[in-house]
C-alpha cells in the first residue's frame, strides 16, 4: 500500500514538473499558434468541451481551435472535414492542438498519462467493469492512444484503458510517453497483438471474479 501511495505521489510530481517544463518550453510555439489562429479563424482560439475526470467528476478540457464556424444555407454545421483549416490539420497531425491541456495537467484535472478523457455522454456506454477507469485521472496520452487511438472501436479502447488501470506503474507511464513521441512522428497504428492480449486479460479477470 505504501509503495502504491509513493508511486501515486511520484506520478503527481511528474505531472507538475512535466506540465511546467512543457508550458515553458512550448511558450513561443503557443504564442505563434494563438496569433496564427486569431488571424486565420478569428475568435475564439480555444475549443472547450466537458469531459469526465477522476471519480466521474466533470471538468472543462481545452484545445486549440482547428475548425471554422461555416454553416450551410439551412444553418447547419458543414462536415468537420470541410471546416478543418489547413493550419488546423497541421496542429492535429502533430498533436499541438492539445498543448492547452498542459494547464489541466498542472492544475490536476488531467495526468500526462492515463485513460482517455471521456465525454459525459459516454458514461452510459461503459460496462460496470468499465467504470473502473474512473479510478484514475484521464491522461493527455495513454495505452489506448498509443496502440491505435482513432483506429480502435469503443470496446477496444475500453479494454486497453482497463488493462492500463489494472496494470499501472511508473515504468509503464514512461513507456507510453516514449510511444507517444513515436506516434506523433510516424502516425497511428493498431497494435493487434496487444489488443488481443488486453482482451484475453479482461476475459480472464471476468472469469476469476465470477468464480469467487
Amino acid at each position: 500500500m505504501n509503495g502504491l501511495l509513493h508511486s501515486e505521489i511520484m506520478k503527481r510530481v511528474i505531472d507538475i514538473l512535466g506540465s511546467s517544463i512543457g508550458l515553458l518550453f512550448f511558450s513561443p510555439i503557443i504564442l505563434f499558434i494563438i496569433v496564427t489562429l486569431r488571424l486565420t479563424l478569428g475568435k475564439p482560439v480555444l475549443f472547450q468541451q466537458h469531459r469526465v475526470g477522476l471519480h466521474g467528476n466533470i471538468f472543462t478540457l481545452y484545445k486549440f481551435r482547428t475548425m471554422s464556424d461555416e454553416k450551410d444555407i439551412s444553418g447547419n454545421w458543414l462536415p468537420d472535414e470541410i471546416r478543418v483549416s489547413r493550419f488546423g490539420r497541421i496542429l492535429r497531425r502533430v498533436r499541438l492542438d492539445e498543448l492547452p491541456q498542459l494547464l489541466a495537467i498542472f492544475f490536476g484535472n488531467l495526468s500526462i498519462v492515463g485513460p482517455r478523457p471521456l465525454l459525459p455522454s459516454s458514461l452510459n456506454l461503459l460496462s460496470e467493469k468499465g467504470r473502473k477507469r474512473l479510478l484514475m485521472k484521464p491522461g493527455l496520452t495513454g495505452w489506448s492512444q498509443v496502440n491505435g487511438n482513432t483506429l480502435l472501436s469503443l470496446r477496444e479502447k475500453e479494454i486497453l484503458d482497463l488493462w492500463y488501470v489494472e496494470n499501472w506503474n511508473l515504468l509503464l507511464d514512461l513507456k507510453i510517453m516514449l510511444l507517444t513521441f513515436i506516434m506523433v512522428f510516424f502516425g497511428e497504428r493498431r497494435n493487434d497483438k496487444l489488443i488481443a492480449e488486453a482482451s484475453d486479460y479482461a476475459e480472464c479477470t471476468d472469469r476469476c471474479s465470477r468464480q469467487h
